[in-house]
């Protein structure tokens, strides 16, 4: 059992990790400053899933796991440095785990203060963390939450090795470098940014380091959460935040056509919540020893074209709409995407793929909160830059129904938003 440090523990993903951690013998400390409630706010936007106050959730799971108890530690480490380094000579972690980065590439590009807020917090936060770790004179394994956004998605031609690229440099020298990096949003942008700051401080200072490039997450619920109502996870469905397919899956449980941007012909990877965890605890488990290169993997289970997605969920809902809009991202309207994951695959990783079953677990998640969905967060609110806006511009006012369709849900539901979503269910195909 190790000491780990879940820096924003109390996210998406970090919430389940630090349970999964905590059962399976970690003594964790979670670090956060709550940003994500506090971006809720901003947005009017709130999880689909009731979420409880911190000290309710770590009282909850203290009672289901035989008196395992997680602390909190109420903490911005991008601004707080100093408490940061105090925290480290008193915790004296085996490892860090930081998932404290603002995680959503549309509110990353929402505005000029969103882009600047998330490069200020993410690029800082990261550099805090290693400034920290080096200072404390600790011998500290951090494990970073990455993005396979890092590759972009431009049509690679061969598989996307894992971090590194064997090249001939001319001369015929041999070289192992960095894959090149093709970021797809200012999030993106911070974490290529967080790849080179690892590169150096681990060359610099020895740092060992494992940068952990994840796919797109689904899913909601893990073993740990299920076992209180209380330690329910997120369940993001807004156009900011919801991952493509728990969006497709909470609009299929409303009623609301499945909104996929453009043609539907982006391939992206994809991983469970579970295997999440799952991943982050095998790497804790496995650490780069002290003077190795940034150890990188690739955190995914599969891949998938979006238009591939919405119809699995569309055949799985009888009555589910699928309607393409314009795409608020600028990105490659098709390309391929080709990955390795074999060294966790190595390391024991049997990845969970998807399935009705978990599909339908989703979906009776979202129906199950319906009464907490608001309509006008699913379509989008974040553009790229002023084309993409102008191009957009159309779609909150064009029916997502006929016409015909339209004017009938909209007599019968007498202008009450659930009413036509639930009669819009009753559509056929």
């Amino acid at each position: 059992a190790k000491r780990v440090l879940v820096l924003g523990g109390d996210g998406f993903c970090g919430w389940p990790t630090a349970l999964f951690l905590s059962e399976i013998g970690h003594d964790v400390v979670v670090v956060d400053n709550l940003s994500r409630r506090k971006i809720d706010v901003e947005l009017e936007a709130d999880s689909l899933t009731p979420i409880q106050s911190m000290s309710e959730r770590l009282a909850a799971w203290k009672g289901v796991s035989g008196g395992r108890e997680i602390r909190f530690e109420y903490m911005d480490v991008a601004e707080e440095y100093d408490r940061l380094v105090a925290l480290l000579l008193r915790e004296r972690p085996d490892a860090i785990v930081h998932f404290a980065e603002q995680r959503a590439a549309p509110y990353s590009m929402k505005s000029a203060a969103h882009k600047r807020y998330t490069i200020d917090n993410n690029v800082n936060g990261s550099h805090n963390v290693l400034a920290a770790v080096v200072e404390s004179g600790l011998d500290i394994h951090l494990v970073h939450l990455g993005t396979m956004g890092v590759y972009g998605y431009g049509t690679s031609g061969g598989e996307i090795p894992e971090g590194y690229l064997d090249v001939i440099l001319p001369g015929g020298r041999e070289s192992r470098i960095l894959h090149p990096a093709y970021p797809g949003s200012v999030y993106h942008l911070t974490k290529t940014l967080d790849a080179l700051i690892f590169q150096f401080y681990n060359k610099n200072d020895s740092l060992r380091i494992t940068d952990l490039h994840q796919g797109i997450v689904w899913g909601t619920n893990t073993a740990q959460t299920l076992k209180d109502e209380r330690l329910i996870n997120r369940f993001d469905y807004d156009s900011d935040y919801g991952t493509v397919l728990n969006r497709f899956l909470m609009q299929a449980a409303c009623g609301y056509p499945l909104t996929v941007y453009g043609t539907g012909g982006q391939t992206r990877a994809f991983i469970h919540i579970q295997d999440t965890a799952k991943c982050v605890a095998l790497a804790i488990a496995n650490p780069p020893a002290t003077g190795e290169p940034v150890e990188i993997f690739n955190q995914v289970a599969e891949t998938h074209r979006v238009r591939d997605l919405a119809k699995i969920v569309a055949d799985m809902v009888p009555g589910c709409e699928v309607k393409n809009i314009n795409n608020p991202r600028n990105e490659a309207a098709e390309n391929e995407l080709v990955v390795s994951n074999r060294k966790f695959r190595s390391l024991g990783y049997d990845p969970i793929t998807l399935s009705t079953g978990l599909l339908d677990e989703v979906v009776n998640v979202a129906g199950k909160y319906l009464d907490r969905c608001d309509q006008s967060k699913i379509l989008p609110s974040s553009f790229w830059n002023k084309k993409r806006l102008a191009e957009c511009a159309g779609d909150r006012d064009a029916p997502l129904h006929s016409s015909e369709e339209e004017m009938m849900l909209e007599a019968l539901s007498k202008g009450d938003a659930q009413i036509k979503a639930q009669l819009a269910q009753l559509l056929p195909k």
